[in-house]
């Protein structure tokens, strides 16, 4: 094949890939914290825990600035040692604590040695288990809590809490799973519009995938992984091969193994979960698959079509892997949130904690997260597609001119999927269980990977 020919697919790759998750979802699981909850409720590190006094971010930087310093250094020089094409953080936002700027300066100095989003509230907060609803605690705005604006039909309710407080471990882990949807990875690549906010240049450079001028789509590179798509498109497509997922969980584990040292239990088990968050998001095929319900061959003779002017089926294959994912992510968190009011379990919750599943893992290991659980992702997800296909209403996944997530406000999905046969139901039910069943199993292993560190 000539050089021109093997230009004009490698173009063609890269413009399938890029109106493919240009509206891609950049959430996973809806409310990650549902999902924990059930997932380390039978876990007897978690369950048997000591309460924990909750405590200000502030004062965890305040007491372990030394220490803060040489960690934020280890995790960046793990980093470039170990994340394929990843961009260094610019030398000049390596951790140096101020006690003399004071709590202000510490946390900005903190969140740009992070590479997070200036805005980042880490406030005190606790999502109750909607089994066991809290009573005599403040409810919280979510904009107190986060900076992204709550779909309509979200799910999160949040409580504050108060420093000196005592509340369960499970309660501070399960709620973080959550919390890195918060805004914390938002706007912090080059090219997207509100990136001037950030008080110093983080150094990702332009946005790798998704669409960078929608700000929830900015956080995509780091809640996907798109790890074994294979030669052909790392070779074609190297910009989709960076995800910065593995830093995160690399961050927040090294974090709480930190906190936990330092007699911070509070930030151990909060860290602790954001850490599962990217965990978690890896374990949906959405998140590990750049496009598990398309091959090649249809997405480049969509594009070529495009290109000649006819770009109806490339539009209607962008609106068809962008609703199958929303369904999916807005049916499990239907159907696990009625399960918790409710207080019955059904197979989802039953999957969730299987704790016979977590022997099926190797133990956890610095790359476990891209070896192991995206691997297992990426394989599910023709037969996730699939299922959903089958199971759902035809007009949400097989209509490109429906766009799920914008008419989502007017769609009771729970009546549409009663209508549906039983067995089409059932198909898709199954399939959301296995994938509930990995995520729980993939949580304990990483959380005794981090024990262990310890």
């Amino acid at each position: 094949m000539s050089c021109c020919a093997t230009s004009c697919r490698c173009l063609l790759w890269v413009l399938a890939l890029s109106a493919l998750l240009a509206t891609t979802a950049a959430h996973a699981w809806g409310n990650h914290t549902l999902l924990s909850y059930r997932a380390l409720e039978g876990m007897p590190e978690v369950a048997q825990a000591a309460p924990v006094a909750v405590e200000p971010l502030d004062a965890f930087l305040a007491a372990q600035g030394s220490a803060l310093q040489q960690l934020l250094q280890t995790q960046e020089d793990w980093a470039r040692a170990n994340i394929r094409h990843y961009r260094p953080r610019p030398d000049a936002l390596a951790y140096t604590p101020d006690a003399a700027g004071g709590p202000e300066a510490r946390r900005t100095a903190f969140l740009e040695a992070m590479r997070l989003s200036p805005t980042s509230p880490f406030a005190l907060f606790m999502q109750p288990d909607p089994r066991a609803p809290a009573t005599g605690l403040p409810d919280l705005p979510p904009q107190a809590v986060s900076t992204v604006v709550n779909a309509k039909g979200a799910t999160q309710r949040f409580v504050a809490l108060a420093p000196g407080q005592s509340v369960s471990a499970l309660a501070v882990v399960a709620s973080a799973t959550d919390e890195p949807d918060y805004g914390y990875d938002i706007n912090l690549f080059d090219d997207n519009p509100d990136s001037s906010r950030n008080s110093a240049q983080l150094g990702f450079g332009p946005q790798p995938f998704g669409n960078a001028a929608v700000s929830v789509s900015s956080q995509a590179p780091f809640h996907m992984g798109f790890f074994h798509q294979g030669w052909v498109f790392n070779t074609l497509a190297p910009a989709y091969a960076r995800s910065f997922a593995l830093l995160r969980i690399h961050q927040y584990s090294s974090l709480a193994t930190l906190a936990f040292k330092t007699g911070h239990a509070y930030w151990g088990w909060r860290f602790a979960g954001m850490a599962l968050h990217y965990v978690q998001d890896l374990a949906q095929p959405y998140h590990a698959s750049a496009a598990p319900g398309s091959r090649l061959p249809g997405m480049l003779w969509a594009n070529v079509l495009a290109k000649l002017g006819f770009p109806a089926r490339r539009d209607g294959l962008v609106v068809l892997q962008s609703n199958r994912h929303f369904l999916l992510e807005k049916y499990q968190n239907q159907l696990v949130l009625a399960a918790a009011l409710s207080g019955v379990d059904t197979a989802n919750e039953v999957a969730l904690r299987d704790s016979s599943l977590d022997a099926r893992y190797p133990a956890w290991h610095p790359l476990y997260a891209r070896d192991v659980i995206a691997a297992e992702a990426f394989a599910a997800g023709p037969d996730t597609d699939a299922a959903i296909v089958v199971g759902a209403p035809a007009r949400y996944v097989m209509d490109p001119a429906f766009d799920f997530a914008g008419q989502e406000a007017g769609i009771d999905l729970d009546a549409d999927m009663r209508a549906q046969l039983q067995a089409q139901r059932a198909a898709m039910q199954a399939a959301i269980a296995r994938l509930l069943g990995h995520v729980g199993a993939h949580s304990r292993v990483a959380l005794r990977g981090l024990f262990s560190a310890h």
